[in-house]
């Protein structure tokens, strides 16, 4: 997996078919569209019960739903969120996401997720 992430180091012209699905867990799979040291944008596929685990980190973070109805929570505040709605994520800020109908996210993240890389 290692050559094929970073494959999409600052990879300018990215093709979605040319990208493997990296398993996340039973309902949750990612891919790392490109990225560079300052910036990231990953899509994460999400089966209808998927949960994103409450966490925090220092990345800034803006969430696109690209498909689906998910629950978003930022900072103990909840709100259903569909296809076309966006959220932002601060530094640092608690922050999870229930899937309540299959859908698809686009994650941007700055600087880029280096725990997102396996090495």
């Amino acid at each position: 997996m290692t050559s094929l992430v970073n494959a999409a180091f600052e990879k300018t012209l990215v093709e979605d078919n040319d990208l493997p699905w990296e398993i996340v867990d039973a309902k949750i799979r990612r891919k790392i569209m490109s990225y560079s040291k300052d910036l990231m944008l990953v899509k994460v596929a999400f089966e209808k019960g998927g949960v994103g685990a409450t966490h925090k980190h220092p990345h800034l973070q803006m969430s696109y739903i690209a498909g689906g109805v998910f629950e978003i929570t930022i900072n103990g505040e909840s709100k259903i969120l569909k296809e076309g709605d966006v959220y932002f994520v601060p530094s640092e800020v608690l922050h999870g996401a229930i899937c309540l109908e299959d859908g698809v996210l686009v994650d941007v993240f700055n600087p880029m997720r280096e725990d997102f890389i396996h090495t």
